[in-house]
């Protein structure tokens, strides 16, 4: 039997790209669910995506201030009902139907409890890029991070090191994939240098924040690791 999946888009000031986006999600016809959170956007988004509902079936929540993607991550999945969880970023461009197979297809096989999905359309190359298990592409179960749904809120944009570190501390199976064909634009090609160099100044911070407001979970990632090594040099 097929598990459900639900596709879940968080965006903030994203009005150049959330309905191109919206709708390419819509056209991969692989999605039970599309749920839109609105993580408290200043410009046209929350309108556009408001328009969209009046022909397609967009479940969405609209925040009034900014909560953090955490926190907008983390709605989203309580919002769902499927036993997959495609998370998507709202400034992508060229998202089709072979990228979300790519995504699901490991999961739903068994092969692997999360998949990241890393843009083949960035600056740097994927065998080297040493951002690329922070990609905001990523499908799961969502019975594996229920339990973290609570620490995932005040997490902002160390969003993705929890999930990270809470993977590798229960050994569950992680596999990367490249999603060629699909652009994702640099923080330099949507704003000013100065006001990129802030953001990712910023973005740092609160990765750093939730990372030491979870040291057990990154204790247990790094013992697991270590005993992985172990385990491979013995062979």
């Amino acid at each position: 039997m097929r598990m459900k999946t639900a596709a879940i888009i968080c965006a903030f000031n994203e009005k150049n790209t959330i309905v191109k986006l919206i709708r390419d999600v819509f056209e991969t016809e692989i999605f039970d669910e599309v749920i839109v959170v609105d993580d408290g956007s200043s410009d046209e988004t929350r309108w556009l995506i408001k328009k969209l509902q009046i022909d397609l079936n967009i479940r969405s929540v609209h925040f009034v201030t900014n909560m953090g993607k955490g926190f907008a991550m983390a709605r989203g999945v309580e919002m769902a009902q499927a036993e997959i969880i495609v998370f998507i970023d709202a400034d992508l461009s060229n998202f089709k139907r072979e990228h979300a197979i790519q995504l699901i297809n490991p999961i739903s096989s068994g092969e692997a409890d999360m998949v990241l999905g890393q843009p083949s359309g960035t600056l740097i190359h994927h065998s080297i890029n040493p951002f690329k298990n922070l990609t905001g592409q990523r499908a799961l179960r969502r019975m594996h991070i229920l339990p973290i749904l609570q620490r995932m809120k005040p997490s902002r944009f160390g969003v993705e090191t929890l999930l990270n570190m809470h993977y590798n501390a229960h050994h569950l199976k992680v596999q990367h994939v490249i999603l060629r064909g699909l652009m994702h634009p640099t923080k330099f090609a949507k704003t000013k240098p100065n006001q990129a160099m802030k953001e990712f100044v910023l973005e740092l911070h609160q990765i750093v924040k939730t990372t030491m407001n979870n040291s057990e979970l990154l204790t247990k990632s790094l013992m697991n690791r270590y005993q992985s090594n172990l385990v491979f040099k013995k062979q």
